[in-house]
């Protein structure tokens, strides 16, 4: 839902530093992999701390380098397939980092099983949804959209997890990931009753 309604806000609010690296000669696969850095250096030194609140600003921080990066390929014309698929394993990698932190803090001295297991659920799932996507189009299908996409996910659980960190109560997050991961799974199910339909249309 976020890629459809706020892409285009943010695009509009990154476009003047997306033109100012373009200028200093900056190309946007360096955005994506700092970007991509920062968020892994974040969250695997904040989260397993127990920092919940100051990790989520770190990530913030660079998260938004996957629009940043997108908007400098669109200005300049330099959008590619090699750009697009740097962009989405790259997402991996951060995905995989911000539940990993959140996994190792859960199963250590956080002490929360629970929630442990709700994150690597979450990991899976999201992977699942990108899988769902990727194999279908390789088949030349169209596979879009669904309840859960990245971009929710991902600003489901930096929200969730920065507030519990700040002065939310721990049950919060737990609902959060509970729900995250069943939106994941409910997604990976449209996202292949959608492939079904065009397989035997076609």
């Amino acid at each position: 839902m976020l890629n459809r309604y706020a892409r285009g806000t943010f695009t509009r609010v990154f476009s003047p530093l997306a033109r100012l690296l373009l200028r200093l000669g900056v190309h946007q696969d360096v955005v994506s992999a700092v970007g991509t850095l920062g968020v892994v250096v974040g969250a695997l030194w904040f989260y397993p701390r127990g920092e919940l609140w100051w990790g989520t600003l770190f990530i913030t921080a660079f998260v938004f380098s996957d629009l940043v990066d997108g908007t400098m390929a669109r200005i300049s014309g330099r959008s590619s397939p090699w750009g697009a698929y740097l962009d989405s394993t790259l997402d991996r990698v951060g995905d995989a980092a911000i539940f990993g932190g959140l996994v190792l803090w859960f199963l250590g001295d956080g002490d929360r099983p629970l929630d442990g297991a709700l994150a690597l659920g979450c990991l899976a799932g999201g992977f699942l949804v990108s899988y769902a996507k990727a194999r279908a189009e390789s088949f030349g299908w169209v596979c879009e959209g669904g309840i859960a996409e990245r971009a929710d996910r991902l600003v489901a659980v930096l929200v969730a997890t920065g507030f519990t960190g700040l002065f939310l109560p721990d049950w919060v997050l737990t609902t959060v990931l509970a729900l995250l991961l069943a939106a994941s799974l409910v997604t990976v199910v449209q996202r292949m009753a959608m492939v079904r339909r065009q397989a035997v249309a076609g």
